[in-house]
């Protein structure tokens, strides 16, 4: 079935100290954040943690179809988002140049492997939001350590595996900062 469905987040501008709007498309069997109140309360506090600024290159792992990613790249130079599903990554790709975004990339691959021989793991980062689906982010939390970023913002739905995870990058020294419910 080709239908395809459309979805809007707003995001600040914060150079321009304006609100933008990204329509973003999907087709029905994705994954989407079903209570838009919800999607768009974490769309604003994951920016607001991550502390972006127009400097910033900001990976984004288990980006889906670009609901993080395409508010990120509004303030920051550069965004990389990464999610394990082709025809996920071909329609952030598609959201971002429909949204006039020229900033951001996607690709391709299993975050529940070792990616670090990865074209986009090679790059170096300063910011990360993960996004990870239940099983959390195992593999990518005993890996960031490497990026050397200096925020983390990871969003969690299981606290069972955010509590792993957390634990993880805790050992490779990062501390919790902030945590929050919604």
């Amino acid at each position: 079935n080709s239908a395809e469905l459309t979805y809007s987040i707003d995001a600040v501008d914060l150079q321009r100290n304006k609100p933008k709007s990204f329509k973003l498309s999907f087709h029905p069997q994705d994954f989407t954040q079903v209570n838009t109140a919800v999607n768009q309360a974490l769309i604003t506090r994951a920016l607001e943690q991550l502390e972006l600024k127009m400097t910033d290159k900001v990976l984004d792992l288990f980006c889906g179809l670009g609901n993080f990613t395409l508010p990120m790249a509004l303030n920051c130079a550069k965004v990389v988002g990464v999610e394990g599903s082709d025809a996920m990554v071909s329609r952030a790709s598609k959201n971002a140049q429909n949204n006039h975004l020229s900033n951001v990339e996607f690709y391709s691959a299993d975050l529940h492997a070792d990616f670090k021989s990865a074209d986009w793991a090679k790059q170096t980062y300063n910011k990360i939001l993960i996004d990870p689906p239940r099983a959390g982010a195992l593999v990518v939390s005993n890996y960031l350590h490497h990026f050397n970023a200096e925020r983390i913002v990871y969003i969690s739905c299981n606290p069972a595996t955010l509590a792993r995870d957390a634990g993880v990058l805790s050992s490779h020294g990062y501390h919790l900062e902030a945590s929050g419910v919604i």
